[in-house]
């Protein structure tokens, strides 16, 4: 019999554990191997780890654009032509 799931109402540890995990649920669906009710439940524990690292994405998306925008405002003026001469 293949290894239960975490709980579906489980959060996931990390960005990387939840797509390890949805890769396994991925894998372990492809195989066949499945009951019906393991089947349906790994689906549900997959969309929501799918959401959850979806939501993380973007989230870090946004950071990154925070950033960028605070480095932009941080520069002098005359500094975004670059420093070729030509």
């Amino acid at each position: 019999m293949p290894k239960a799931n975490p709980p579906p109402d489980e959060p996931p540890k990390s960005f990387e554990g939840a797509l390890a995990e949805l890769e396994k649920i991925v894998q372990s669906l492809e195989s066949g191997s499945l009951t019906l009710e393991q089947s349906l439940a790994a689906h549900r524990r997959g969309l929501e780890l799918a959401k959850y690292c979806q939501a993380t994405l973007a989230q870090a998306q946004q950071q990154v654009r925070v950033l960028e925008d605070e480095a932009l405002q941080a520069m002098p003026a005359g500094s975004a032509g670059g420093d070729a001469e030509g």
